[in-house]
């Protein structure tokens, strides 16, 4: 009952289960700013701002795993609320980038040059 009045749940994960999900074909959805994502962000990730991604939605496959991330946790855990309505496979990854970086992975700017996170 509650799970209807809520809208459907999503999984959270850590950097190295992200990684393992985007490995077997799944997105990673970075929800940052513009400013943000050309500083930096995770290599084979898409970027849709947290504040288009209503409207951009249907740009989100729904047929594989979507794990969302900003820069912390807190606007990729709303964009995972979001998606969870219409997708089944939505994962939001805690600690967003932050614990991505500290867990050893890549960060990459245009070009493929290496990223940083602002």
């Amino acid at each position: 009952m509650l799970k209807k009045f809520f809208g459907k749940s999503y999984t959270s994960v850590g950097p190295e289960e992200a990684a393992a999900l985007v490995a077997a074909g799944g997105l990673l959805l970075d929800v940052r700013e513009p400013a943000e994502w050309r500083a930096g962000h995770a290599p084979r990730a898409r970027h849709i701002p947290l504040g288009q991604l209503a409207a951009r939605v249907g740009e989100v496959p729904a047929d594989r795993p979507v794990i969302t991330v900003c820069r912390s946790g807190a606007r990729s855990r709303q964009a995972a609320a979001l998606l969870a309505h219409d997708h089944s496979q939505i994962y939001n990854l805690t600690g967003g980038m932050r614990a991505w970086v500290q867990a050893g992975m890549a960060l990459q700017a245009k070009g493929g040059r290496p990223g940083r996170l602002t």
